[in-house]
């Protein structure tokens, strides 16, 4: 989990109008291994909904530990997820509940699929989703409504991947508008979005605009995998008086980058 360095600001927005975000790129997956090597093995039917190398399963188990450790999973309300395979197991495997002794006593958030934070969507078919009747069935505590009704899909099959046609730049960032504006209606105030690299750049592109120019550069490079980003958000729909950055609560302790979104 990255440790990021910030300056102490005066907060001047009542913390109603705040959101805290950690964004979460998944574990190394097998398309990661194998585009690595060779780019059109991406357009590989057996790397369907790719699921996490065995490095990547490290990477989530060490992300877990750290999330424990720093006392941040008593804090998160919601986690979001992208509906493919390699964002649902970073999700659990990071913040969901087990039955070992450690999870003994821990109130856990709720996992949460939203179909409109998932991969570039189209052509590559490690980036189609399977039904959502299996999604149900390898992860049951995970809730796949919103997974449904944010985008009225046919039926529970993926009609949003086109085998011809690869999601456009514009129409990711336009999906990003439509996924914060989705955020702001939810009442959680410390939520954790676990996505893909591309769209958590994406996300970020959206909030850029209102960044600071100190924090832009670090705030908005590529994402590794099973990195962990913080920013804290802010409304700024209501009339507030206006600043550049937002500080957070206990800011010393958090180590957290701020940023804030106009909506």
């Amino acid at each position: 989990m990255q440790k990021m360095k910030t300056t102490a600001t005066q907060f001047t927005y009542p913390w109603q109008l705040c959101k805290t975000v950690h964004l979460v790129r998944h574990g190394q997956a097998m398309h990661n291994v194998e585009g690595d090597i060779n780019r059109e093995a991406l357009l590989s039917p057996h790397l369907f909904d790719a699921q996490l190398s065995p490095l990547g399963l490290h990477q989530v188990g060490k992300l877990r530990n750290d999330v424990h450790a720093s006392g941040l999973l008593k804090r998160i309300e919601l986690v979001v997820t992208s509906p493919l395979y390699r964002t649902m197991q970073t999700a659990f495997g990071v913040f969901g509940s087990t039955e070992s002794n450690e999870d003994a006593g821990v109130n856990r958030p709720q996992i949460m699929a939203v179909e409109l934070c998932r991969d570039r969507m189209g052509v590559r078919p490690c980036d189609m989703r399977r039904r959502v009747s299996e999604c149900q069935a390898l992860f049951p505590s995970i809730d796949f409504s919103m997974a449904i009704l944010l985008v009225q899909m046919d039926g529970e099959d993926d009609s949003l991947w086109n085998p011809h046609v690869r999601e456009s730049e514009e129409e990711m960032a336009a999906r990003m508008v439509l996924f914060i504006k989705w955020l702001w209606t939810r009442p959680e105030q410390e939520v954790v979005i676990v996505s893909h690299g591309i769209i958590l750049q994406q996300i970020l592109n959206v909030l850029e605009n209102d960044c600071h120019p100190t924090a832009r550069t670090a705030l908005c490079k590529r994402f590794d995998n099973c990195e962990l980003r913080s920013v804290i958000i802010v409304d700024k729909s209501f009339k507030v008086e206006d600043s550049q950055l937002c500080s957070p609560r206990n800011a010393a302790k958090e180590n957290v980058l701020r940023e804030e979104v106009s909506v």
